[in-house]
């Protein structure tokens, strides 16, 4: 893909989007990056444009600014912690397929990057109800007409020096990473891997439409 990507990004008010978002601004490939969210994701940036949109089950006020873009970077999430299987469900499975099939009708010819989770289950018929369900969105996402959708299953993603939006609990774990990285390597990753991981198989694409830690990996160091 020789021509500069225009993205998509939803979640840049939280940790994962707003390391993807980062990666992006800093890419040479990305030309735009629209962001998408409930409040102001507080970044200033010349690539960067905002829509502030409260209601993502309905999207019909916001769709003529969504035409013109190559990729959806889909970081927008909630812990299942606490949360009883149909809220989980609503807002986990409902709500992406809504953006996805959104922009699906929009752009056949984009590439949807969805942020699921290691240990994700495949064959939605786990033990694990958080697990079914980012299963169940994974796999109905890629019956979707884009020109490509890609799954990624991070595991523990080593934060981004000076980004704000850190998870509490990573304070406690982000000294132990080079200890994670030896002895667990197919568990951890950057969260900078992550974020050129996505912009790469938009540029060149890849094999598998599910990607593990070390897919992850693998992907964010390709050159073109």
């Amino acid at each position: 893909m020789d021509k500069k990507i225009r993205a998509i990004v939803t979640g840049a008010t939280g940790m994962v989007g707003e390391g993807v978002l980062h990666e992006c601004l800093l890419h040479p490939k990305v030309e735009v990056v629209l962001v998408i969210g409930r409040k102001p994701c507080g970044v200033v940036h010349p690539k960067l444009k905002e829509v502030v949109h409260q209601d993502f089950f309905d999207l019909s006020t916001i769709e003529d600014q969504l035409s013109g873009y190559d990729a959806c970077y889909f970081c927008l999430g909630v812990s299942s912690v606490g949360m009883k299987e149909p809220e989980y469900y609503k807002l986990t499975y409902t709500l992406t397929m809504h953006v996805a099939e959104t922009l699906s009708r929009i752009h056949n010819n984009m590439t949807f990057c969805y942020v699921s989770g290691a240990s994700t289950d495949s064959t939605e018929k786990g033990s694990s109800m958080w697990a079914r369900v980012k299963g169940k969105t994974e796999n109905d996402l890629m019956k979707l007409q884009f020109k490509q959708v890609f799954n990624f299953r991070p595991g523990y993603m080593h934060p981004t020096k000076g980004l704000k939006n850190i998870l509490p609990y990573y304070k406690y774990l982000r000294w132990m990473y080079p200890f994670f990285k030896v002895v667990f390597p197919n568990f951890v990753s950057t969260l900078a891997e992550l974020g050129l991981a996505m912009i790469n198989v938009t540029q060149f694409g890849y094999e598998k439409k599910v990607l593990e830690v070390k897919d992850i990996k693998v992907v964010a160091h390709l050159k073109g």
